[in-house]
């Protein structure tokens, strides 16, 4: 997708945005230089004005809108995921074959005082931090060391929580030779025999099978305005109509949206998040997510092994059944 026809595609949802964003910051500092009763109403009014300006927006979007939201570079990231749920964090380096993938962040931590791994997707806020995390993008060194993580916590009894945001597995040709698709078929196998709870939250992208290598589980969450695909709508739409300016078309037709997942029994909970977006307020999308999962987990580690197995098998083998119930 050419530069300009991606710039075509989003200039409408992001010109919005940046929109509402400029006006907030024109009340902010309309606010520091009033000074009597009257300036202040007016400026009352209008930041009520545009906080339901920002509101009617943010209620109203559609796929390809949300998509851009979950793409936000302020979007919270995994290591923003873990500084305010987990305590105790120690996260492990290398698959012990080839090198250590920085797309991928695992280790071992403590939620609300249970002992538990965290694996999750990083990408970076700049220049220099996308190249180093490789745009969020594992290599198969990086599911490897996912799942030599997963082994850990499942020798030691410890619930697995992951976080999905990339746009997929690295598609490059040292990934290929290194065995990316064996890698991601590997990780689907034995996560769906792990004997310990697992808990995935989709935070931002997710894409293919770079994000199902770490999301088979027993619960499956999704942030309000996160989506989860087997393609980017942008590649949809150049595969299916050789156009990929038509996007936003893709995105409605793919059904991608956290309210469609979930209609479609691909995710089983929606978390909210803060008005404007979790990239507006990062420290709120982490109370409602922490909610989400301690009651999860709670519930999750009642469960002997055994059912906890066969829960999850009979879940992921329910996706995607059609049924004709034409004449």
């Amino acid at each position: 997708m050419s530069a300009r026809e991606k710039s075509k595609v989003e200039a409408p949802s992001l010109d919005r945005q940046k929109e509402i964003e400029r006006l907030e910051k024109d009340v902010e500092e309309l606010r520091h230089l009033a000074g009597d009763a009257d300036a202040d109403a007016e400026l009352e009014r209008l930041r009520q004005q545009v906080t339901e300006l920002r509101r009617e927006f943010y209620a109203h979007l559609g796929p390809w809108q949300r998509a851009q939201i979950a793409r936000h570079q302020q979007r919270p990231y995994t290591l923003d995921f873990i500084g305010f749920l987990f305590t105790d964090f120690v996260e492990l380096h290398g698959d012990r074959g080839y090198a250590d993938d920085k797309a991928i962040v695992a280790g071992l931590a403590k939620f609300h005082g249970r002992p538990v791994a965290v694996i999750g997707h990083q990408k970076g806020r700049d220049t220099k931090q996308r190249l180093i995390r490789n745009f969020g993008q594992p290599k198969p060194e990086g599911y490897r060391k996912a799942l030599r993580v997963m082994h850990l916590a499942a020798k030691f009894g410890r619930p697995i929580l992951t976080f999905i945001d990339t746009p997929g597995a690295y598609p490059g040709i040292d990934a290929e030779e290194r065995g990316q698709g064996e890698a991601i078929a590997r990780n689907l196998l034995e996560m769906a025999r792990l004997p310990v709870p697992v808990i995935v939250t989709v935070t931002g992208e997710g894409g293919s099978g770079g994000a199902l290598a770490i999301a088979v589980g027993d619960r499956i969450n999704i942030l309000e305005n996160s989506f989860y695909s087997v393609i980017s709508p942008e590649g949809c739409a150049s595969i299916i109509w050789r156009d990929p300016s038509k996007a936003e078309t893709a995105a409605a037709a793919m059904k991608i949206t956290a309210k469609d997942l979930k209609e479609l029994g691909i995710v089983d909970e929606i978390v909210p998040e803060p008005e404007g977006g979790a990239h507006t307020d990062h420290e709120g999308a982490a109370r409602f997510l922490d909610e989400v999962l301690d009651r999860q987990l709670v519930a999750l580690t009642n469960h002997p092994a055994r059912d906890l197995l066969a829960a999850r098998y009979e879940k992921f083998r329910k996706m995607g059944q059609f049924f004709d119930l034409g004449n």
